[in-house]
């Protein structure tokens, strides 16, 4: 039979039509229909329309910020990009008030250089940059009565107002427990989840994927875990009880990599007890007796101990003394007499929490390895200076301050738009350059039509604001894809304009955005000084650095189990990063995606790099000493790395890695 006829799509398209799965977020979309729409109305029955409309730009644009997770990082993730835009509206207003179109051009395009250089340091950075460039733009052309302080202020009011939401509605289902903690809780729950999908893959093709994924979800544990307290002391039972066991799962995870390191497959039993552990986080119930596995190689020896220490975290309650829940350490399954013997052994290390490294280990880890190390001050400035930060920075002020000549030389009315639309297609950590412009044309376009179609027929100023909290109730949904989350961003803001007093907007609106398009396109294939792809390099050079002090702990002997844990927890989230980055550049056309090639090779040998050095590490736990097996792949990793560094047009790794 002829084998029927397929066209595979180029990468810079397939991307521009990927989008994001998965349930819809009922709460969150509660949130945005609570945001920006009830603030519009509550400011046009006062008769402050205007005051209304900052307040609801505050809103949305912290809405676009509100994404799954706990709510103490949501107090992170959407006040910090929300205290940055009001800032920008502050400098936006007065400059546009005090100076003429050279020097405001000059201003912009300074902030567009140091938002950009900022972006390069993370997301929530990123989101802070954005917000500045936006408001600042929106400040300098909007034409409002109030002040810029007061604009900043009902700006703020309208983000404060969707994090008080976030903080206080609970989450369909949560009931049932503190649902302060429910997204803490999912986090933790998903964690365990992971380690046994990855026990379970050992030995299979899906086993790389399996550990990709193990890494997201204590990523994002990590993340859920190390934002504001939300009481002080951060002391109630429930916060504590999740630490201890996010602490408590480290130590599995860490055997459950060595396992699938050495590429046998598992007994299918092997994975319930991380299972059985997970039910018992999501519903706050004792896990019950847990199946033990053989303890007949390093590996299974280390995951046995981490149950084990696991079950008595869990029985404590994530206490350090008590409460109990009976039963929950007896291990079942049938073993033999020498596995026997060693589980007598391994209950004696775990009879006494002081003495044991693990138990030890996760106690400060729960206390100290949580949180991300702060970025100090030089490592913060090597960032927003080094070569990604520059090249984001060179290209970000380029766009908006060419877009911002651009739309005033036009001397149109809502001439604000094109700079603010320039920054979000400059945006690289948004995805490739152009995916992100063929979804922001295709994505004006449709919302411009349907706001059209709406501003028809919808009484005003009612209608426009219904339009604005169904738009609002959207946008958590419309996220996932760049594309319908520029469709409801413009029609919310094209009811916003109106209502405050302008003229209808949809074709004006069209062009500019188009205009934006080209802008973005021709600054982005433009040379610049130094090497293309800056960000991806950066990100694989901190990759280096935290592998190399990964494996240089663990080949000291250092006995510091908090330490390897949140080395090894680094190292996991620079490769993720890194590859985060390298697939977003081999998504762009190929004229930019060539300054990366071999870029994903590096990464590849980095994360097995990473791999076999958690392997050694439960090795040297074990015997006190490597195999030849560790050794020599050590060796050619470190080989292969050197030459595909090379390759790349990488700088060489730190000598003293190559020589470890």
């Amino acid at each position: 039979m002829p084998r029927p006829f397929s066209v595979a799509l180029p990468p810079w398209l397939t991307h521009a039509l990927r989008a994001q799965r998965g349930p819809v977020p009922w709460n969150a979309v509660l949130r945005g229909a609570l945001a920006a729409g009830p603030l519009l109305l509550a400011a046009v029955l006062a008769g402050r329309e205007s005051v209304g409309v900052m307040a609801a730009l505050g809103a949305m644009l912290a809405g676009i910020n509100d994404r799954p997770g706990s709510r103490r990082t949501a107090v992170h993730r959407i006040g910090v990009p929300g205290l940055a835009g009001a800032a920008g509206l502050v400098v936006g207003t007065y400059a546009g008030e005090g100076l003429g179109a050279v020097p405001l051009t000059l201003i912009l395009t300074a902030l567009g250089l140091l938002a950009g250089a900022v972006s390069a340091v993370g997301p929530v950075s990123s989101g802070a940059g954005t917000q500045l460039l936006v408001a600042a733009a929106i400040g300098a052309g909007m034409p409002l009565p109030e002040p810029g302080w007061q604009r900043a202020l009902f700006f703020l009011a309208g983000g404060a107002w969707l994090i008080a939401l976030r903080l206080a509605l609970p989450t369909p289902g949560a009931l049932a427990h503190d649902f302060r903690f429910d997204g803490e809780r999912v986090a933790v729950a998903d964690v365990y989840d992971a380690i046994a999908e990855l026990l379970a893959a050992a030995g299979g093709e899906q086993a790389g994927a399996r550990r990709a994924a193990l890494t997201a979800a204590l990523d994002h544990a990590q993340d859920a875990l190390a934002g504001p307290r939300l009481r002080r002391y951060a002391s109630s039972s429930a916060e504590r009880r999740l630490r201890a066991q996010y602490a408590a799962a480290l130590p599995l995870a860490e055997a459950a990599t060595a396992l699938a390191w050495a590429g046998d497959a598992l007994p299918a039993r092997t994975a319930e007890g991380p299972r059985r552990l997970a039910v018992a986080v999501r519903t706050g119930e004792p896990c019950g007796p847990l199946p033990a596995p053989a303890r007949s190689v390093p590996g299974l020896r280390a995951l046995d101990d981490a149950l084990l220490h696991a079950a008595e975290t869990f029985d404590r309650g994530g206490k350090q003394t008590g409460g109990k829940n009976p039963g929950s350490r007896r291990i079942d399954g049938e073993k033999t007499r020498s596995d026997k013997a060693g589980d007598q052994h391994s209950a004696a290390l775990h009879s006494n929490a002081g003495t044991n490294p693990l138990d030890r280990g996760a106690r400060q880890t729960a206390h100290k390895g949580l949180r991300l190390r702060p970025l100090r001050a030089k490592a913060l400035l090597r960032t927003v200076t080094g070569q990604g930060g520059r090249e984001y920075g060179f290209r970000v002020a380029l766009c908006y301050g060419a877009s911002a000549a651009v739309a005033q030389a036009l001397h149109h009315v809502h001439w604000y738009w094109l700079p603010a639309t320039a920054v979000f297609l400059v945006k690289p950590d948004l995805g490739p350059l152009v995916s992100r412009v063929l979804n922001r044309a295709a994505g004006t376009v449709l919302g411009a039509l349907v706001f059209a179609g709406f501003a028809a027929v919808l009484p005003r100023p009612e209608g426009l604001v219904a339009l604005v909290a169904i738009s609002g109730a959207l946008i958590p949904v419309a996220t996932r894809h760049f594309a319908a989350q520029t469709a409801v961003v413009t029609v919310l803001v094209l009811a916003l304009v109106m209502v405050g007093g302008e003229p209808e907007a949809s074709w004006s609106r069209i062009g500019e955005t188009l205009l934006a398009c080209a802008i973005v396109l021709i600054v982005g294939h433009l040379p610049a000084p130094g090497q293309r792809g800056g960000n991806v390099r950066a990100r694989l050079d901190a990759a280096t650095d935290a592998a190399h002090a990964y494996l240089t702990h663990v080949l000291s002997g250092a006995d510091d189990r908090a330490a390897r844990w949140a080395l090894r927890r680094e190292a996991y989230r620079k490769l993720a990063e890194a590859r985060a980055a390298i697939d977003r550049a081999a998504a762009e056309l190929p004229t930019l995606a060539r300054h990366t090639e071999g870029t994903d090779e590096v990464a590849a040998t980095l994360e097995r790099l990473v791999d076999t050095t958690t392997a050694c590490a439960v090795h040297l736990d074990d015997t006190g000493r490597l195999t030849p097996r560790h050794t020599e792949r050590l060796a050619t990793l470190l080989d292969e790395l050197v030459e595909q560094r090379e390759r790349a047009g990488l700088a060489d790794p730190p000598a003293d890695l190559l020589s470890a």
